[in-house]
Formats: structure tokens, sequence, C-alpha cells
């Protein structure tokens, strides 16, 4: 299982990004074990218009539509643990969005978490000990 965060998704939509390649290439080759959660949705709904435009969002939203990404609705043990999370690593200020993303890959034994923002997902230790992508990747 690969959880992707927003910044992920982000990269893996825009060309301009310079994890774009790299993200893509993870994407294709693992495309069945990529899961969205439920949490970073709103995100994406936001930024994905504002970044990298009404074209790519409108296209992305049928993809979701059509089943192109697995979405992981969670659960409130989630929650819980993305709590503990936040509360444990304080000074990161990690937030519940980030939180979710850590507490699903943690939950789905994820064999990495697919993330731009190493700020927030370096330094925490979770459980299983899932790869950054694509730090970690080659």
């Amino acid at each position: 299982m690969i959880v992707a965060d927003t910044s992920a998704v982000l990269g893996l939509l825009d060309r301009r990004s310079g994890a774009h390649a790299a993200l893509t290439e993870a994407f294709r080759a693992s495309r069945d074990q990529w899961v969205l959660p439920w949490a970073i949705l709103p995100e994406l709904d936001y930024m994905v218009p504002r970044t990298v435009g009404v074209d790519v969002h409108q296209a992305f939203c049928a993809d979701l539509e059509d089943g192109c990404f697995s979405i992981e609705w969670g659960s409130s043990a989630d929650l819980r643990r993305a709590l503990q999370l936040d509360r444990a690593y304080r000074a990161l200020s990690l937030g519940l969005v980030d939180g979710i993303v850590m507490a699903v890959a943690e939950r789905l034994e994820a064999q990495a978490i697919a993330t731009l923002d190493l700020r927030d997902f370096g330094p925490v230790s979770l459980k299983g000990h899932p790869e950054i992508w694509p730090r970690d990747l080659g």
C-alpha cells in the first residue's frame, strides 16, 4: 500500500513539479496500491484549480469518479491516532490532515507514504516505518 499526501498528488498532477517524473513513474509502477486518505480531498479540491489549473482539476475529479484512485474513508481510530501524533510532535505542528495520512499509513501497514512534505513526514517515527516517496526511491 502507498498512502498519498496532498503534496504528492499535486506533484503527480503538475508537470512543472520537480518531483513529477519520479511520482509519475512510481504511480505507474504501483497504481493499484495507491490510496488517497479522505482528508486530502478537500485540500486537493482547493489547491488543484489554483495551482495547476481548472482543466487539471476537472480531469482529476473525473479520475476520482471513475475509480482511478482508491479512497480510504478511514475510521474514528484514525482521528484519535492523528491527534496523538500531533501532540507527540507538537513542535512540527502536523495538523489534522498530515496526522490522518500518517494514521492511515500505520493502520494499512503501508509500504510508503508518497509526500513532498519532508518537514512534517521526515522526522516522524511511524509504526511499520513506511518509506517516504519519492525521497526513498531508487
